[in-house]
């Protein structure tokens, strides 16, 4: 695998970064591509969640937004893969050019905004993985001109929850407006206290419980963060995801994309993520069930 993307690599960054990227989707729809059996070696397994992981290296949400290459994407060695971010309507994102490579820093900035096909054809797609090859989980979000966010995180929930091996509820993405209010402590509990009763229903509905965990910013306040922590212990909430792409830009960065808007993501995120990760677990540390 490695030797076929360092021979691809110089080709897919003549297309535009978006086409190169939905490409590379087509290809894993079609299993085009040699499949690459996890990892699945004891000192590389683990358990979260009540969840059993060959590995704990996993595609983070964002890269197949409608699930439409699952099962491409686990044949590719992935302990885990997560699909979405998902709203109920389908939405078309923001305006191309969304995608910008920073080669120079190893590192992506976008501000694709959840395009994406709506719950409907997400789920078509999602039923039809292959349960026995790997752990799949579900990326929901609200819509851009959502009125009742809360109530769009609740359609998501119920929409993936039948088949999802865990749900992520992102409220963290820099790109929709409004959304990363929903960090803030009053708005917050509002929303995990409809999606604990919603899962709580759910889980009576199908007889399973579904892990449901909470992916946050990295461009937080420790006060935010300590606020995070005490909130989502109030509720039924399975754990955290640290982090999604920061709004922030490194003074170190040398491309010339680096002040377009969005998310960036890469290497230069990894020492705020890692940061932010540290202190998230110092507060929650002894308090995780």
């Amino acid at each position: 695998m490695s030797f076929l993307f360092r021979l691809l690599r110089p080709l897919l960054h003549l297309l535009p970064p978006e086409k190169a990227h939905n490409l590379g989707l087509w290809a894993l729809r079609h299993h085009l591509l040699r499949s690459a059996p996890a990892l699945d070696l004891p000192i590389l397994r683990c358990k979260a969640f009540g969840l059993a992981f060959p590995n704990p290296v996993g595609l983070a949400a964002g890269f197949d937004k409608n699930a439409v290459a699952v099962n491409g994407l686990l044949a590719q060695g992935f302990g885990f893969v997560e699909t979405g971010t998902v709203t109920p309507l389908a939405q078309p994102g923001n305006p191309r050019p969304r995608i910008f490579r920073l080669s120079e820093d190893e590192a992506v900035i976008n501000r694709l905004g959840f395009n994406n096909g709506g719950v409907g054809p997400y789920i078509r797609h999602f039923r039809r993985r292959n349960k026995h090859s790997g752990i799949a989980g579900a990326n929901i979000g609200k819509n851009k001109d959502a009125t009742d966010a809360v109530a769009d995180y609740v359609t998501g929930l119920q929409a993936v929850y039948p088949f999802a091996d865990y749900v992520t509820v992102n409220i963290s993405s820099p790109n929709t407006q409004g959304l990363r209010a929903l960090q803030q402590r009053e708005a917050l509990a509002q929303l995990l206290s409809a999606l604990d009763q919603t899962r709580d229903a759910c889980a009576q509905r199908f007889g399973t419980h579904v892990p449901l965990l909470l992916k946050v910013a990295p461009d937080l306040e420790d006060g935010d963060m300590k606020d995070i922590v005490d909130t989502v212990l109030e509720f039924d909430i399975d754990g955290l995801i640290v982090s999604n792409t920061t709004i922030s830009r490194p003074d170190s960065l040398k491309s010339g994309h680096r002040n377009e808007t969005g998310g960036l993501s890469g290497k230069p995120l990894s020492a705020l993520s890692n940061a932010t990760l540290k202190k998230f677990y110092s507060w929650w540390r002894g308090r995780f069930r």
